[in-house]
C-alpha cells in the first residue's frame, strides 16, 4: 500500500545524504513526535496546505510503501488525526530505500497544493 509524506525538498535531500529522514512535520522530529506523520493521497493537499501555509520553501511529496515498510520492522499505524479522520503514521526514521517516488510540490499564492512544478511567473 501507498502512503505520502510532504516535506522540505532541502530535508529529504539532507535525509538522503545521512541515510535516513527523521522528520515527522514542519519543525519537528521523528524524536520530538515518536512517529512521521503520513496521509493518503485524497488527504495530502490539505494536510500540506495546513502544515506549509506561508511557507515559501520548495517542497516535495515522498511515496512510501507500507509492505517495505513493514518488512524492515517498522510498523505503520493508521490513527485519529483529532477529527476521527484515520492518517498512516510511521513508527521509525524513514530509510531512503523505502522511498519509490519523489514529487515537486509547491503551494500557489492562493495556498493551494499542487503537484509538480511550480509555476514560472
Amino acid at each position: 500500500m501507498e502512503i505520502l509524506h510532504v516535506t522540505h525538498r532541502s530535508d529529504w535531500d539532507a535525509a538522503r545524504a545521512a541515510g535516513s529522514y527523521r522528520w515527522s512535520t514542519k519543525g519537528r522530529t521523528y524524536e520530538d513526535v515518536g512517529f512521521i506523520h503520513a496521509s493518503s493521497r485524497a488527504q495530502l493537499p490539505a494536510v500540506a496546505a495546513s502544515v506549509f501555509a506561508g511557507d515559501g520553501d520548495e517542497l516535495c511529496v515522498l511515496f512510501l510503501d507500507t509492505d517495505t515498510i513493514t518488512a524492515a520492522g517498522v510498523e505503520v499505524r493508521y490513527e485519529d488525526g483529532g477529527s476521527g479522520e484515520l492518517y498512516p503514521h510511521v513508527y521509525g526514521p524513514i530509510d531512503p530505500a523505502w522511498v519509490v517516488d519523489v514529487v515537486p510540490a509547491h503551494l500557489g499564492p492562493d495556498g493551494v497544493f499542487a503537484w509538480g512544478p511550480a509555476p514560472t511567473p
